[in-house]
């Protein structure tokens, strides 16, 4: 088949770099984004391709299918799982410690930063919200499913909201179910 005039959406394979999906189409070269390395590449019109599935293509301004797009975010949301936002503690813990004081007074107590505490929770709070994403965008997942799952979370958030106090911006705070539909 001829590979000059493949459009956004293509899958096409690689000899080397495996599976992909056309991102761009220019006009001498194809951006594709590979599975096998999570990245894009310049690949030469002229190169000779295995095309899986081929979406004409129609020049300048292609639009990516509904499923690329949905790739593309996957992958996005896969690359960024770790990255936290940066969420500030309130000024009157800065500097603070938390100390834990066992029930034993022959026992020493702990004493922790309360920034690494709160470091804690916050990373907690992330991975939460990333099991929450991949819950809701699972393919297998029956909508029920989905929902089950969800109410551990929203739980999960709800006992964690004795940490609320340590929160300088209230919107950052962890949130459980009111009880209210």
């Amino acid at each position: 088949m001829d590979t000059s005039n493949l459009g956004v959406g293509s899958r096409v394979e690689h000899p080397l770099l495996g599976k992909g999906v056309i991102v761009e189409a220019g006009s001498e070269f194809y951006n594709i984004w590979f599975k096998s390395s999570n990245s894009q590449k310049s690949i030469s019109k002229d190169f000779e391709l295995k095309v899986l599935s081929a979406t004409e293509g129609g020049g300048s301004g292609e639009v990516a299918s509904l499923a690329d797009v949905e790739l593309a975010l996957s992958n996005l949301l896969d690359r960024r799982a770790d990255i936290t936002e940066m969420v500030e503690l309130g000024s009157k813990w800065e500097d603070g410690h938390l100390i834990i004081k066992p029930g034993n007074d022959e026992m020493q107590d702990k004493m922790i930063p309360i920034e690494t505490f709160f470091h804690k929770i916050v990373m907690v709070r992330d991975r939460l919200r990333v099991l929450e994403q991949n819950i809701n965008s699972h393919k297998v997942l029956t909508d029920e499913d989905k929902v089950h799952m969800q109410q551990y979370i929203t739980r999960a958030y709800g006992s964690l909201t004795t940490f609320n106090v340590l929160f300088k911006n209230s919107h950052e705070q962890f949130k459980g179910s009111s009880g209210k539909e």
